[in-house]
């Protein structure tokens, strides 16, 4: 099933995009549609950059996840849109992945993350040149925060 016919993930990859612009200066996709059609949002899903975003929650919980970000954390959408993204670092490794969101946080974005994370199988693979960015609401108010990367290599 594809998560992007619901207007509630429109409105809130419509944020993702619009917020990464907003910090970076540049499109996440460029070229990509600028108003809400289904080719837009098919583009998103099915690309294979990866593209994580989760809410503002006190343990934030993942509202997206493309179909690579699927894939490799090798879960479904009902699986990953449960987990609270802390739960994609290891144990150990999961206070760096605190001081890496609240230095995003602090300067809006970041676009040089290099981390390991965890598969829901315990596969263990490396980001590099992760672009990680603040969520900005239709106000301007914090929504939460979005990870994009097309770099990653498994560990052994």
């Amino acid at each position: 099933m594809d998560p992007w016919p619901s207007p509630e993930i429109r409105r809130r990859l419509d944020l993702a995009l619009d917020s990464h612009r907003h910090w970076t200066g540049r499109d996440l996709v460029p070229g990509l549609a600028l108003s809400g059609d289904d080719a837009r949002y098919q583009t998103l899903w099915s690309m294979p950059r990866v593209l994580v975003s989760h809410g503002i929650q006190e343990d934030p919980v993942f509202w997206f996840g493309n179909s690579a970000a699927l894939t490799l954390w090798e879960l479904d959408w009902d699986s990953f849109t449960r987990t609270p993204s802390r739960y994609t670092a290891e144990a150990p490794l999961r206070d760096e992945r605190a001081r890496l969101l609240d230095q995003v946080t602090r300067h809006g974005f970041i676009d040089d993350y290099a981390g390991i994370r965890i598969s829901r199988t315990g596969k263990r693979f490396r980001i590099r040149q992760a672009v990680v960015w603040n969520l900005r609401d239709e106000r301007g108010d914090h929504a939460g925060q979005a990870a994009s990367f097309t770099d990653w290599e498994f560990l052994t």
